[in-house]
């Protein structure tokens, strides 16, 4: 695998990635071209059919590992089955998980600041595209728990289009205590839950929040639902029961930086 000397500012307080073999490869246009602009990553090979090489032929960033150009069938033997690869897969080592309290700890303590939380949300399109949505309005972190989370590759990469190159991902033991952390640092937890009495434009949270986000179905846990400081809920027609938790994300993003100061 070809090493790439990872910045000390950008790395400083991270937890070094697990190296898992059989999960380490991410494909699709997106995802591939962010992580070869990425120097935190550690990558090794480039599969790329014929067809693809020639459409992306521009986009390669100086750098990259030199392609090698194989039959779809064979790009398709190294992939997940039914993976949306585009032509193109890359493999390549998991990025160090950023430390909450360090991360934070970064941030100027005057600005407006966005972090989104997911609880316990397994899907990774639906994690994915919420991570897509987080970088689109600017958040300064993503939270997963350890367990219960999509791996950071794969379908989860494939669904955040680039985005996992460009939002600190942190993965915590304890939401309860990630929560705590966060509040410690002048953030106030939004969970979006649909039986809450606010509606989300009612919710004044300030210049930093944490958006919490709970599984479809399940919803926030007990435990996660009382340590936000508050709870609101995206008022929708009586005809529809919920919206899919992306949707949902994306919206919240929407309405929480619209009328932010400084926004």
């Amino acid at each position: 695998m070809a090493k790439r000397k990872h910045p000390a500012s950008r790395n400083r307080g991270k937890r070094p990635a697990a190296n898992t073999l059989a999960d380490n490869w991410l494909y699709g246009v997106h995802p591939v071209l962010a992580a070869l602009a990425n120097p935190e990553r550690t990558l090794g090979r480039l599969l790329i059919t014929a067809e693809a090489r020639e459409r992306l032929a521009g986009d390669l960033p100086a750098g990259a590992p030199t392609p090698e150009i194989v039959e779809r069938g064979a790009l398709e033997r190294v992939l997940p089955a039914g993976a949306v690869h585009q032509g193109i897969a890359l493999e390549a080592l998991p990025l160090p998980a950023a430390d909450l309290e360090v991360l934070l700890s970064g941030l100027d303590a005057n600005s407006n600041a966005l972090v989104v939380v997911l609880d316990q949300i397994t899907d990774p399109q639906n994690a994915g595209a919420i991570l897509r949505a987080a970088a689109a309005f600017g958040a300064a972190a993503f939270v997963t728990t350890d367990r219960h989370a999509p791996p950071a590759s794969g379908a989860f990469a494939k669904a955040a289009a680039g985005a996992l190159e460009a939002v600190p991902l942190v993965r915590v033991g304890n939401l309860v205590r990630a929560l705590e952390t966060l509040q410690a640092h002048g953030f106030w937890s939004l969970g979006l839950d649909g039986r809450a009495e606010r509606g989300l434009a009612e919710a004044d949270a300030g210049a930093r929040i944490a958006l919490v986000l709970g599984a479809e179905g399940a919803g926030l846990r007990r435990l996660t639902r009382e340590r936000c400081d508050m709870l609101a809920r995206i008022p929708i027609a009586p005809a529809v029961e919920s919206l899919n938790v992306a949707a949902a994300a994306a919206i919240a993003l929407y309405e929480l930086t619209r009328g932010r100061p400084g926004g």
